[in-house]
């Protein structure tokens, strides 16, 4: 099956979403994992262009290690809005790419890009399928709209530090080292998380939210999904499924 992990900055998909990714590769599944910026903006070192380079670099590296492909969504940190532009680009991506499943950022997070990700994303696999929908991409419109998954938020928390609880948490235990290394391939990420939200050792940080969050269902280490619902997307468990959770 082709599934599409989306977020908005290289490591964000690692973070919320490393294990089940390397779960569902190592099954046989067509993995590609997609950052709408290149994270140009997160350094205090490297020009915007140097920058946005290393951490393309950094990703496609971390996808590589469970087998999956990287692509760069071709927008910028704090430059992701919900445009027409970006919205047919997001659309012609998805044809392009052509998932069964998609899984995309919570819709209420701590940081705009996030929110932003996640509505061109629900927006776009609609649209993904309708042919006079026409987007930068040449690629034919599909003839289904993806199931569509939210990750956690950051923390698992909204914007005004309201819990957000998942539909279901997938026990990644057995993945955790991969996930960890995964992760630790964004390297240029530890000063910049150090000078800028004080974190010194960003992979001890999502070593603690993923054990708290697999905790939260008797797991060693989880990661939580909400399955998006909304008219006319599908209803039926095809990530819970694939998983054995349904």
């Amino acid at each position: 099956m082709r599934i599409l992990a989306i977020h908005a900055h290289p490591d964000d998909i690692e973070i919320l979403a490393g294990g089940t990714c390397a779960r569902l590769a190592a099954a046989g599944h067509e993995l590609t994992l997609v950052t709408m910026s290149d994270g140009d903006c997160g350094s205090r070192e490297y020009t915007p262009e140097e920058t946005g380079r290393i951490r393309k670099g950094e990703a496609a590296k971390a996808a590589a290690l469970i087998g999956a492909a990287y692509r760069w969504g071709g927008l910028h940190d704090l430059s992701i809005f919900n445009d027409d532009a970006s919205r047919r680009q997001t659309t012609g991506l998805i044809r392009e790419i052509r998932p069964e499943i998609v899984l995309t950022s919570a819709p209420s997070d701590y940081l705009a890009d996030h929110e932003m990700v996640s509505l061109l994303v629900r927006d776009a696999c609609f649209a993904a399928g309708a042919p006079n929908y026409r987007t930068p991409s040449t690629a034919e419109a599909l003839t289904w709209i993806p199931h569509l998954y939210f990750m956690d938020p950051i923390e698992g928390l909204d914007r005004e530090g309201r819990v957000v609880p998942p539909d279901f948490v997938v026990d990644v235990s057995a993945e955790f080292a991969l996930k960890r290394e995964m992760l630790a391939c964004h390297e240029s990420q530890r000063n910049w998380l150090k000078a800028h939200h004080g974190m010194d050792n960003y992979l001890v940080t999502m070593e603690e939210w993923t054990r708290h969050r697999g905790q939260s269902a008797r797991f060693g280490y989880g990661e939580g999904f909400r399955q998006y619902k909304g008219h006319p997307y599908p209803q039926s468990p095809a990530l819970q499924g694939l998983l054995g959770l349904a």
